[in-house]
């Protein structure tokens, strides 16, 4: 069974009930999530050996974090025990002309103020296949981004193969502190994901043409996005999810894979949400997924679209979908007809 390692931080989740506003909140649904354990859950469901990297309190709410990636099969043996507190973060969901809303409680966490030298990565790394991490790890603290640089010399060492979302939070740090610290990890990994707008807000690379506000997010607008990133950073490959938002309710939904100076598009899907919150993990999932399966690049875009495509249909940031379910999806299936 193929091994993946992901590295970062898990959150708190706090939403009102359905679709009420912050103000309005009376009490909050509480779930756990963050970009790579959204990964790690998703390559779980899919059967796969997924490990999950951070650090948390010793403390029960440390605990139970740690119980919701078991929960869902996620190896949790390697997650490091300590410090004083979990990051939270708040989720107002929007609807249709009324925009989403984050709000970040995530100073000090346990995981962004650890010391670099307490990851022990060949140890970690042992029968790994795949390491996977996002822009959001580096962009915790000089630390993380010290232990995400030592991450990836050891995964190089070792062969070991590396994916990244890019993942830009510009609520974590500026553009150009992104491009900066960012710049200097990309050398080292093979497979870049990116959404429709990373690109330009960490390296300045747009899409000309695209207006990502007004929804036009045409595919082969990115093409010349993803092969300038090859081209700079030696990228095998890279991918790029299209999120035309039509409202927050109503989005078109597809996604490129790009090799060599060639582009493969997924099909487009007109997704009404549930919830978006993970999208791009689980596409970045189903992506590595189907990259660990062997699969062409038609037929693995066209996975990791699907499963990204159903995911916005579950509340939370998990992914809780069967492969069967993603491959039916990518075949054509997308009647939704009750399953009897």
């Amino acid at each position: 069974m193929k091994r993946i390692v992901t590295f970062g931080e898990i959150m708190m989740r706090l939403n009102p009930e359905g679709y009420l506003r912050f103000t309005q909140a009376g009490k909050w649904e509480l779930s756990y999530a963050g970009g790579e354990a959204n990964v790690a859950a998703s390559l779980a469901q899919f059967g796969l050996d997924a490990a999950f990297v951070t650090k948390l309190p010793r403390h029960e709410i440390g605990q139970s974090a740690l119980n919701e990636c078991r929960r869902y099969g996620v190896d949790t043996s390697l997650i490091l025990r300590g410090g004083e507190r979990l990051g939270l973060y708040f989720v107002e969901k929007g609807a249709s002309q009324r925009a989403s809303k984050v709000i970040y409680d995530r100073s000090g966490s346990a995981i962004a103020l650890a010391k670099p030298e307490e990851f022990d990565w060949n140890k970690i790394f042992a029968g790994a296949d795949w390491f996977h991490f996002t822009g959001i790890t580096p962009a915790l603290s000089d630390n993380c981004a010290a232990a995400t640089m030592e991450a990836l010399r050891t995964a190089r060492s070792l062969g070991i193969t590396v994916s990244c979302d890019l993942n830009f939070r510009k609520k974590l740090w500026t553009s150009e502190k992104a491009g900066r610290v960012m710049g200097a990890l990309m050398p080292f990994v093979d497979i870049c994901i990116a959404n429709e707008e990373d690109a330009a807000d960490v390296f300045g690379i747009r899409a000309e043409g695209a207006d990502v506000k007004g929804g036009d997010v045409r595919g082969e607008t990115y093409i010349s996005v993803a092969k300038q990133l090859c081209d700079r950073f030696n990228f095998k490959k890279a991918a790029i999810t299209l999120r035309g938002s039509l409202s927050a309710s109503d989005n078109n939904w597809s996604a490129m894979l790009y090799q060599g100076g060639e582009a493969f598009f997924a099909p487009n899907y007109r997704v009404h949400i549930v919830d978006r919150v993970g999208g791009g993990d689980s596409f970045g999932a189903a992506l590595i997924y189907s990259q660990l399966s062997g699969w062409d690049n038609q037929r693995s875009i066209n996975f990791a679209a699907a499963a990204s495509c159903l995911k916005h249909s579950i509340e939370h940031d998990f992914n809780l979908i069967s492969l069967d379910e993603a491959e039916a999806l990518a075949a054509g299936n997308a009647s939704g007809r009750v399953q009897r």
